[in-house]
Formats: structure tokens, sequence, C-alpha cells
């Protein structure tokens, strides 16, 4: 009888953002624009990086892959979500399910520490300029990079066939809008204690590591800053950090909320409206807050928009 239980799932159903059917076209149309503005706005930073030589620098590198993860992240989850929402399907299937928790976890992973890099590069930025482009050598850069991929990587892989190699009973409903690790949890019928154990012990590594990093490069960075004589150098010192400090703050300021929160019978909808946050909007938000704060950027995007039209109204020259 007991092994009757232990149901091989060929799929799960996942409850959605909301159970009531009059507010699934409104929540469509307003996360379908969000994730909209989303890809555009990191794609548009990738290439924008890409094909602007001024911005061939270790920030901007840094950048590159910092909208490519959230482009990431919001892409392992959102499309699903939106696909739910109109159609009404509701139901993943179990090797899907497996591949969103991979990939959604092995990106959220790597902007804690892409975050901890920028910062790390804003430190040596202000506290060393004269050494900055010594320090910050490309194979540097490089390696801060590829090292918390491959990390994330590990870990993602790690977790997630540490949860799928577990059997699951037959109640195959996640509570959630895609697949979750601790959602996922909660459906194992086997013990839990040792992922659940594995889990802790990675996310605290993980959040606690990463916040030193930062915290600590921002507090050189301060302590130069009052150091310098000049009211234009602190003015312009602070400005080199202001998008990065806000990206960090929203980005860490919602796991905060999410995890440290006190559990309720209402901590569900709450933690989905954090789950939304820091899943779509804060891929939107990134790309707008260095565009709109960095001058560089803006200018490049305005010398890569005049560049684009002078090559198209010379080919409809030619045409004509």
């Amino acid at each position: 009888m007991e092994q009757q239980n232990l149901t091989v799932l060929k799929e799960f159903i996942l409850m959605g953002i909301t159970d009531r059917p009059e507010l699934q076209a409104p929540f469509f149309g307003v996360f379908l624009i969000i994730y909209a503005v989303s890809v555009v706005g990191n794609l548009g930073l990738i290439i924008l990086t890409k094909v602007d030589s001024r911005l061939q620098t270790p920030m901007y590198f840094f950048l590159t892959y910092l909208a490519f993860t959230d482009l990431g992240y919001s892409t392992a989850v959102g499309p699903k979500m939106l696909v739910s929402l109109v159609v009404d399907q509701h139901t993943i299937s179990y090797n899907w399910c497996a591949t969103q928790l991979t990939f959604f976890n092995m990106f959220i992973t790597s902007e804690l520490f892409l975050l901890s890099a920028m910062a790390y590069d804003r430190y040596v930025a202000i506290c060393n300029p004269l050494l900055y482009t010594v320090i910050m050598s490309q194979r540097l850069c490089q390696l801060l990079v590829t090292i918390p991929y491959l990390y994330s990587v590990f870990l993602s892989l790690v977790l997630t066939i540490k949860i799928f190699v577990l059997p699951f009973c037959g109640y195959n409903v996640i509570r959630h809008f895609y697949c979750d690790i601790l959602p996922l949890i909660t459906l194992l019928c086997s013990d839990t204690h040792e992922i659940k154990l594995l889990i802790l012990i990675f996310a605290a590594f993980n959040f606690v590591s990463s916040l030193v990093i930062l915290l600590g490069s921002y507090t050189l960075i301060l302590a130069a800053i009052l150091r310098m004589h000049s009211a234009e150098g602190r003015h312009k010192a602070f400005s080199t950090c202001g998008s990065h400090l806000t990206v960090v703050a929203v980005f860490y300021g919602t796991l905060f909320f999410m995890y440290m929160q006190p559990k309720s019978k209402d901590s569900l909808d709450t933690d989905k409206m954090a789950s939304l946050f820091y899943t779509l909007v804060i891929p939107m938000l990134n790309p707008m807050i260095y565009s709109l704060r960095n001058k560089e950027v803006k200018n490049a995007l305005t010398r890569t928009w005049t560049l684009c039209a002078n090559i198209l109204l010379k080919i409809h020259c030619k045409v004509c």
C-alpha cells in the first residue's frame, strides 16, 4: 500500500498568481508589458555595451552580464506564467519544472555575486583610480564573472537533482506560480531534513558572503569619499556608485522583505507578490536605472540611435 502512494508524477499543477478569473486578463496585460519592457531594456543594454567603443570598460562588462542574468531568470518564469494566465493552463511537465527550477536558481544566485563583483569594481575605481585599469584587468573581470556562474550552475544542479531524485506523493499542486524549491519540498514523501539543511547552508553562505563583500566595499568607498576635500570630487564619486547602489537596495530590500517577514496565513500571497517583484519588476527596473542615472549610457544610446538613423536614411536614399 505504501508503494502505491509513491506516484510517478508526469506533471505538476501551478496555483498561479490568482484564482479569480476576472483578474487574469488584467494581470496578463500588466505583466506582458513588464516582461516586454524587461526584454527590450536588457537586450538593448547588452547590444549597446557591445557596439559602443566608449562603453568597453570593466563597469559595463559587468553590466552586460547583469543584464543577461536579469533576462535569464525573468525568462525562466515569465513566459510560462503569461501562458497560464491567457489560456488558463496551469499544468507544467515534470521535466520542464526541473528545468525551470535549475535555470531560475542559477541566474538568481549569480546575480548576488555579480552585484558583489560590481561593488568591488566601484571600490577600485574610487579608492585606487590610478591603478584601476591595472587591477581590473580583462582576466580579473572574466574570473569575477566566470566563477560565480560556474558556482551557480553547480549549486543549482545539486539542489535540483537532490529534490527530483526523491519520490513525490500523489498530490502535485504547487502553491506558487512557478517551480520553486520550498513549495516542491512540501510535495516530497521521504524525509526532507537533509535537503532543507543543504538549502539553509547554501542560502546562508550565498547571502552572507555576497553581503559582506558589498558592505565591505561600500564602507571603504564611503571612508574614501569622506576624506575628499573637493565637493565636486565627492559628488562625482557618489554619482559613480549611484546606479549600482539603487539596484542593490531594490534587490536586497526585496529579499529581506520576503524572507524576514513573520509567517502568517497571509504570507503565501505576500510571498507571491514579492516573488513577482524580483522575478519580473526588478529585471525591468535595472536597465532603466542604469540608463536614466548614467550619462555615459544615455550618450551611447544617442550616438547609436543617430548612427542607425543615418544608415537607414542612406539606404532609403539609395532605394529612391
